[in-house]
């Protein structure tokens, strides 16, 4: 396993974890085993919006003995009253549910408590007058929240609430798909959501992504937006060179679907290769460099991806991208113009010029 440290915080978070919106078709003795097998290979980071009550005993059961080494995200909105998942902005239902957590997970405090769902400007204004957001900060001030988190699917009220300044983490739904404005959840343009997720590498939001292989559709030439499969492998390395990204939550039904997950440490970097996606983005995509490092190996070893990196998050506002520019071996003053890069780039990205426009940002 591979670990991101939060920026805001001494958390060393597994950069997969695991989501709970389907493992409720498996019985609780098969739940608490996939748990424990995660825990197992290294997965300390769980997200608790589940679609039924029935996995938070079984997960507390998994997670009894070893409490302190793992972290949730609970969500403040998500009601179990009913047995199976519910959205409430009633402050005295939000209690409730949490409460009913907590009994069931086995424990008293709650690493990242998440503002829930944030999707509209009415839900947004809803919670602000229930209380919400004002009880989690509360209980941060109590020492049962650790950190504050949101969930949400749009960049803008994102942004809004980021604007408050009490964010930690951030869940947000990032894939090829919804990042090129394909399914449901693809909201906001090509440039608003990659400025986003710098924003969040900016302001020391670390990002937990959500719905990595688009609900499955990804991962299906029948239902891909784009008509062609993905591989689980590509979606997750997809969503780790996001900007903010530390980790990623796959949705799991079971030990069988673990084991595929897990098989990401296995794959080798043809088989992690998304520069497929190059060959169905946007018009608004084109010329933009995503880090894919499709154009390695450099002939003059130079990290492209690494140093494009760099460069969008310091153009940012990012104070720290530039000293982690500067401590690259090789810089983009030293790229030799071979044009194998260029040749590479399934989308296009003319990194010739790309490396002599950051030599003199960086003023090598």
């Amino acid at each position: 396993m591979q670990y991101r440290k939060l920026p805001k915080g001494t958390e060393e978070i597994s950069i997969i974890g695991i989501g709970t919106g389907y493992i409720y078709v498996s019985d609780e003795k098969e739940i608490e085993e996939t748990v424990a097998l995660a825990i197992e290979n290294g997965i300390n980071f769980f997200d608790l919006a589940s679609s039924e009550g029935k996995p938070f005993a079984p997960y507390g059961r998994a997670m009894a003995g070893c409490r302190k080494d793992l972290y949730f995200q609970i969500h403040f909105g998500a009601n179990y009253e009913t047995g199976s998942y519910g959205w409430t902005t009633n402050l005295d239902k939000i209690k409730q549910s949490v409460d009913w957590q907590l009994k069931m997970l086995q424990t008293d405090y709650i690493d990242f408590g998440f503002i829930h769902c944030v999707d509209e400007v009415s839900d947004l204004q809803k919670i602000q007058e229930n209380g919400v957001i004002e009880y989690i900060l509360q209980l941060k001030k109590q020492g049962v929240v650790h950190h504050v988190g949101l969930s949400s699917h749009t960049p803008e009220l994102t942004n809004q609430v980021m604007d408050m300044g009490i964010l930690d983490m951030l869940m947000f739904s990032i894939n090829p798909g919804y990042d090129y404005q394909k399914g449901t959840y693809g909201i906001g343009s090509v440039g608003e959501r990659m400025e986003l997720y710098r924003r969040c590498e900016k302001e020391g939001v670390g990002i937990s992504v959500m719905k990595v292989f688009g609900g499955g559709q990804l991962l299906d030439a029948k239902t891909s937006p784009f008509g062609a499969a993905l591989t689980e492998a590509q979606c997750i390395q997809y969503a780790l060179d996001r900007p903010g990204v530390l980790t990623v939550l796959p949705g799991i039904r079971g030990k069988k679907d673990l084991q595929k997950v897990l098989g990401y440490f296995g794959a080798s970097p043809e088989e992690k290769d998304y520069s497929v996606i190059g060959t169905f983005t946007p018009r608004d995509a084109e010329g933009v460099c995503v880090y894919c490092n499709h154009c390695q190996p450099c002939p003059a070893g130079l990290n492209v991806g690494l140093i494009n990196k760099y460069y969008d998050l310091s153009v940012a506002g990012d104070a720290l991208a530039r000293d982690h520019y500067k401590k690259l071996e090789k810089k983009a003053g030293q790229c030799i113009k071979c044009g194998h890069c260029n040749s590479r780039c399934p989308f296009h990205a003319d990194q010739m010029a790309r490396m002599e426009t950051i030599r003199k940002y960086f003023n090598e």
